[in-house]
């Protein structure tokens, strides 16, 4: 389960990403609150409005971004954007301590955080592939869950506690100083012992990942799952908080949900840990569990046990993009993992523009359990979307050992040379690895 923590850079990494992404989540539990409550008037749709252009940026860089993971020295990106990002939230303390902050200004530097983290997703999700083998590239990026979750649980908890001790201009505050561990642990790496990545012969940019990512029908399931659930179903501060609201509970009550959704969340990604590799079955799988949990917790008629039920939601939605973030690195081609993971993140993170004004506002019209039903049916028609390409691609079939027994095939790692040539795609019955053809005439097969 740990046998990425054999390599010392990705232990160092670990550590800081952990007491990076703990301040990250005690800053994003103080921001939520202070737009539903200092700001305005519990007003969901200005929540929503925020986490927008918050999370906009990716979706409409994302032509630059991948490139950018591709091009340059990704360690000094993330050096880079680690200290923007320490830059604005030292802005954003000061400003609310002196009572100056506004919500035109937050929304201001809800962008500015956007922009950054367009930049640093794309080159922070790429660089793990850096520091490990490729056999434990799976490995890695399940840990990394486990530490971003394992965050989730300390952070939202910590920040409704000092939201309420000492005010949420110095959470903004306290985060800033979390981002040196990052830094520092970005300074600590031993540069001679990270991979040496495939230089690009050309600037095919975005168009080369997305030729790549249609190529590829798996791929296409993946990234459409993702963005339904990312959209309708991973709303979580509009649901949290508003449901908190509806139960009589202030920050602290907030702060504790997100970090009981939290303990799902880290046994979700600990549990994908200990698989070989990622498969796009499980995505499916827990698309379809995202659901089903959704909508029963959107039936809860207490705090309690609201909260109980906010652990499966957790797990499935945790199971579900570790194995997908692992999924598209382990069977991308290196050269190309920079540019489609910056899709993957616009897809994950873009999609937020489009699903949190309409959760917020369904949240003011209808109320927070009606906006966490919506995000339950978008699980459910994930699940059966990926339902149906399983049944239709051909790679469903008998097992040969096992006469009532189907296995799927699944994509395996393979590495496609030569950026400059055109790419094709092979998803005929019996393959069950992207194939490279002879001849750009031969058609595609889905």
């Amino acid at each position: 389960m740990f046998r990425s923590f054999a390599n010392i850079n990705y232990r160092i990494w670990f550590a800081g990403a952990l007491v990076s992404n703990i301040g990250g989540w005690m800053q994003a539990t103080a921001q939520d609150w202070v737009v539903l409550t200092e700001l305005t008037d519990n007003d969901a749709t200005a929540m929503g409005v925020t986490m927008a252009l918050q999370f906009g940026p990716p979706l409409l860089l994302v032509s630059q971004t991948g490139w950018v993971a591709d091009r340059f020295d990704r360690r000094h990106i993330l050096l880079v954007t680690q200290t923007a990002l320490l830059g604005l939230a030292v802005a954003v303390g000061i400003l609310l301590l002196n009572g100056v902050m506004t919500l035109p200004m937050m929304f201001c530097f809800a962008l500015g955080f956007g922009v950054v983290n367009a930049f640093d997703a794309p080159a922070r999700q790429a660089f793990v592939s850096d520091m490990v083998s490729a056999g434990d590239t799976s490995n890695a990026v399940a840990l990394n869950s486990a530490s971003f979750n394992l965050a989730r649980m300390i952070g939202p908890a910590v920040g409704g506690l000092l939201i309420v001790a000492i005010g949420s201009g110095w959470v903004f505050i306290v985060n800033a100083a979390t981002f040196l561990a990052m830094i520092l642990a970005l300074l600590m790496l031993r540069k001679s012992l990270l991979a040496a990545r495939p230089k690009t012969r050309n600037r095919g940019g975005l168009l080369a990942g997305f030729r790549y990512v249609w190529g590829r029908s798996d791929l296409r399931v993946v990234f459409v799952t993702v963005f339904l659930i990312g959209a309708f179903g991973m709303n979580f501060p509009i649901f949290a908080s508003t449901m908190a609201i509806e139960f009589g509970s202030g920050a602290d009550g907030y702060g504790v949900l997100s970090s009981i959704l939290a303990i799902g969340s880290l046994a979700g990604a600990l549990l994908a840990a200990r698989r070989d590799r990622a498969r796009v079955r499980v995505v499916i799988l827990a698309a379809g569990g995202f659901g089903v949990a959704a909508l029963v917790s959107s039936a809860m008629p207490t705090y309690a046990s609201y909260a109980v039920t906010l652990m499966f939601t957790g797990f499935m939605i945790v199971t579900l993009l570790t194995t997908a973030n692992g999924y598209v690195q382990m069977t991308t081609d290196p050269s190309l993992r920079g540019r489609v993971l910056a899709l993957y993140m616009a897809v994950i993170m873009g999609s937020t523009p489009v699903g949190a004004p309409i959760a917020g506002w369904v949240a003011d019209a209808f109320g927070p359990r009606v906006a966490i039903m919506l995000g339950g049916t978008a699980g459910l028609v994930a699940c059966a979307i990926g339902a149906i390409w399983v049944f239709t691609s051909g790679r469903l079939h008998r097992d040969e050992n096992r006469r009532f027994l189907l296995t799927l095939d699944e994509t395996r790692p393979l590495s496609i040379i030569d950026e400059a040539d055109p790419i094709e795609f092979s998803d005929a019955a019996a393959s069950t690895t992207p194939i490279r053809t002879a001849s750009k005439d031969v058609s595609k097969h889905d």
